[in-house]
């Protein structure tokens, strides 16, 4: 259960953040709403007062009934400053919707009203969901705000495309739905991002693999895998969450991409060997997620192979490069270097611990993809870590997101004992 602040601004999208204070209601989670003056033309305070069960905002001169205590909080036996004690008592701050002014009030430490003053006392995580009409959204103005806001550790999401709220306009700056909010907003309170504060892994560049690699047969067919790259983009969200200079090397990849990433595409195992040594020696650390083919067809064919006349047809593999091992000669004192072991069965702690001898790694995460449950595209994971010198660790079974926020705190430990001796 989590208090969440949520912060009206004067848009039509205002609409839906009433259907997301109910659904972070269904869900266990107590809400309380402040608003713009301007956000009340569109939805009124009885409105979200009716849905929270708590008094709204529009003023820092408004007297709270509550005291700024939440729904399932004793109120104070005073009348403290609401928005500094709203701030205090919330674990999330929620704008949503949006506008262009008020992002650009927030990027430039506006405080002229509830919702940026709250915005400016609060030390918990800030999600923004813009919305607007597109021509403002992609306006030069607006995106270098969002920019700033991002850079001072603050989540934006990015809006949808679709019908927007004048007539036969369409495009860019829609209101993420309420439950995709709802998600955000609780994925924030997990990472326990801090808006403005030094993060753990500022400094750190950090390299990611993810997805599964292609190896082609002709020029319609592939040998592949079914790896769909969700653990290892995971893995480079909660490491750019904590401050860490994020570069994703991403294998036939479809998912949803952070602004605060830098993505570089490519499809088969010799391209992703060829970018992972151009970028490690740039980074501090890697992590190799990504499920790379150990056979590629020995002599693709440059267009496609037809079917008539053929009962059946052989193809021949050849062993890919190891790149991981590869790497070895371009490593140097302080990189921590992390790979996946993806087995099933028995065996799944024997090959890990055989690969993170033989391939000379900091830690391996093991996974154990007999499970359908937890195995590839799957939204959960489960897995074992196993560090050098170090008793296997099991952490408890999770969302993929839940357990990249392991992993990497585990490398943030990893980077920390290196000592003198990291690049950071």
């Amino acid at each position: 259960m989590a208090r969440i602040l949520l912060g009206v601004s004067g848009g039509i999208a205002a609409y839906k953040s009433l259907e997301f204070a109910r659904l972070a209601i269904k869900a266990g989670h107590v809400v309380r709403a402040v608003q713009t003056p301007d956000s009340v033309n569109f939805v009124g305070k009885a409105s979200f007062e009716g849905i929270t069960g708590a008094p709204v905002l529009t003023s820092q001169f408004e007297r709270d009934p509550a005291g700024g205590a939440f729904p399932d909080q004793q109120r104070p036996d005073h009348d403290p400053i609401s928005h500094l004690e709203l701030a205090a008592n919330c674990d999330v701050y929620v704008i949503a919707p949006a506008t262009a002014n008020t992002i650009a009030k927030l990027a430039y430490g506006m405080a002229d009203n509830m919702v940026t003053a709250l915005a400016l006392s609060c030390r918990k995580p800030i999600v923004v969901a813009p919305a607007m009409n597109n021509d403002m959204y992609l306006n030069a103005a607006t995106r270098d705000n969002i920019e700033t806001l991002r850079s001072r550790g603050i989540t934006v999401l990015d809006p949808g495309t679709g019908e927007l709220a004048s007539k036969g306009e369409y495009g860019i700056g829609r209101l993420p739905e309420p439950s995709d909010l709802l998600t955000a907003t609780v994925r924030a309170i997990a990472r326990g991002e801090v808006p403005f504060a030094p993060k753990s892994l500022d400094g750190l560049k950090m390299l990611v693999t993810a997805g599964g690699t292609r190896e082609p047969i002709d020029s319609v067919r592939f040998v592949g895998n079914r790896s769909s790259g969700k653990m290892g983009f995971a893995v480079a969200d909660a490491a750019a969450a904590r401050g860490a200079e994020v570069t994703v090397v991403a294998a036939n990849v479809s998912l949803a991409r952070n602004a605060d990433i830098d993505y570089i595409d490519v499809s088969t195992a010799a391209e992703l060997e060829s970018v992972v040594r151009a970028e490690f020696v740039k980074s501090d650390a890697l992590v190799m997620a990504a499920a790379v083919a150990d056979f590629r067809p020995a002599d693709p064919e440059d267009g496609k192979i037809k079917k008539a006349g053929r009962t059946g047809m052989t193809v021949e593999l050849v062993a890919t490069s190891d790149v991981l091992s590869g790497l070895q000669d371009l490593r140097e004192p302080g990189q921590v270097v992390v790979g996946f072991a993806a087995e099933a069965g028995e065996a799944l702690l024997g090959e890990a611990r055989r690969k993170l001898e033989s391939k000379g790694l900091d830690m391996i995460v093991a996974n154990d993809i007999s499970e359908p449950s937890i195995g590839f595209e799957s939204d959960d994971n489960e897995i074992t870590l196993l560090v050098e010198g170090c008793e296997p660790e099991h952490p408890p079974r999770g969302t993929k997101s839940e357990i990249a926020n392991v992993i990497v705190g585990r490398i943030e430990s990893l980077v920390r004992t290196q000592g003198d001796s990291a690049r950071v």
